[in-house]
């Protein structure tokens, strides 16, 4: 088991992953649009909202549309955050859209 402070060492060495025996590394996607009205929502926006499953929304529809509330499962829509252009070489957003069929009501 990984102790407190070893914890808090990995978690500032950067992103956070699974254990190596796993063989998987975890990240947000980043997935490139917004759900509802397919707005392109590159790695750097501060546009984009996302719920605990990472369901992906621009901030006009999160905020505006959906009213705040992830419409897949109810969740909270906070800020995405932003990824260091430096990390994205290894660690690349994801290219894959996902959109509503007709959008969000």
């Amino acid at each position: 088991m990984i102790g407190y402070s070893s914890a808090l060492k990995r978690a500032a060495a950067g992103p956070l992953l699974l254990p190596r025996q796993w063989g998987v590394e975890q990240m947000l996607e980043l997935r490139p649009n917004c759900e509802c009205c397919d707005r392109d929502l590159p790695p750097d926006t501060l546009a984009a909202r996302i719920c605990s499953f990472e369901c992906t929304f621009c901030v006009d529809c999160a905020e505006g549309v959906v009213g705040g509330r992830c419409p897949n499962c109810g969740g909270e829509l906070v800020r995405r955050p932003i990824r260091p252009a430096e990390k994205l070489a290894r660690f690349p957003a994801s290219t894959q859209r996902k959109v509503k069929p007709g959008g969000c009501v």
